[in-house]
């Protein structure tokens, strides 16, 4: 289906580096960027362009945009977001998503990696002292800055910061001006090598679904649609919260095919079950 066709990666911050290895080894495709498509005007992480629509929204967006400015209907995208973990306390994630469509047969598969790797921080600061402090958390010059006055003033901006001397510079004229800077990470994927490598797993995730196809009628894809609780207890056998199956259905022909216990195991330890350890 998809030997030797031409796959468009909608990218501006370089993310083919590492989806354009996979997917051409994996799928026996011809990758290309269009280098004029601004993916900026759908929203930035640094907030000077508010992305209005969720990430899902965003990357259909995307491709939509892609679409119409390159002569392809092979295409893959993905979209990031950053924030407070959904299900650890107090640790920031990267979460990703990234989707590719077949125009030519119809087919929108989307997969997603919420990871605890990331970089992402922001803070004010009013010295040079405080601001150096961020720098090294954040893996400077590894990974690159962003400066301006304040969290949502965005009349003056600095992106992409990567050597101490510029830092410095750009700190002092915000310093002069205003008496402090806000100083973020900057999470574009090529000034932010974390996120490169959460985007390549993401992939790599994403090439394996797309080999996944249908056992009904073949359609690439077939994936988890539902991951459904209750493995049994080891001591009571009462049904636990960990997972007893996975449910994949395909999205062409609906077909479904329940899969117990993926992890290899049957039974719980007790540790984890709500009544031998209340």
């Amino acid at each position: 289906m998809f030997e030797g066709r031409q796959l468009l990666i909608v990218t501006k911050h370089e993310k083919e580096k590492v989806i354009r290895p996979i997917f051409e080894q994996e799928l026996g495709v011809q990758c290309m960027v269009n280098h004029s498509l601004d993916t900026d005007l759908l929203g930035t992480f640094s907030g000077e362009v508010e992305r209005k629509n969720d990430v899902l929204t965003a990357l259909r967006k995307k491709c939509q945009l892609a679409m119409e400015q390159s002569p392809c209907d092979l295409i893959i995208a993905s979209e990031g977001s950053f924030g407070p973990h959904p299900t650890i306390f107090f640790a920031h994630c990267d979460d990703e998503l990234m989707m590719f469509k077949d125009v030519k047969n119809d087919l929108e598969i989307v997969v997603r990696e919420i990871s605890t790797s990331t970089n992402f921080n922001a803070s004010l600061v009013h010295n040079e002292i405080e601001l150096m402090e961020f720098a090294t958390k954040a893996e400077f010059p590894k990974h690159g800055l962003i400066l301006r006055p304040d969290e949502k003033n965005y009349t003056i901006i600095y992106k992409g910061i990567t050597d101490v001397k510029n830092l410095k510079e750009h700190f002092e004229q915000l310093h002069s001006k205003f008496g402090r800077a806000y100083v973020e990470t900057d999470m574009r994927a090529n000034f932010n090598p974390t996120r490169m490598s959460v985007i390549e797993k993401v992939a790599h995730k994403l090439a394996k679904v797309i080999q996944s196809s249908c056992p009904n009628c073949q359609t690439p894809g077939f994936d988890v649609q539902q991951v459904k609780s209750g493995l049994p207890c080891e001591w009571c056998s009462s049904p636990t919260r960990s997972t007893l199956s996975f449910m994949y259905q395909c999205k062409k022909c609906n077909f479904a095919n329940e899969v117990f216990y993926p992890h290899k195991k049957k039974v719980e330890d007790p540790m984890y079950c709500d009544y031998c350890n209340p």
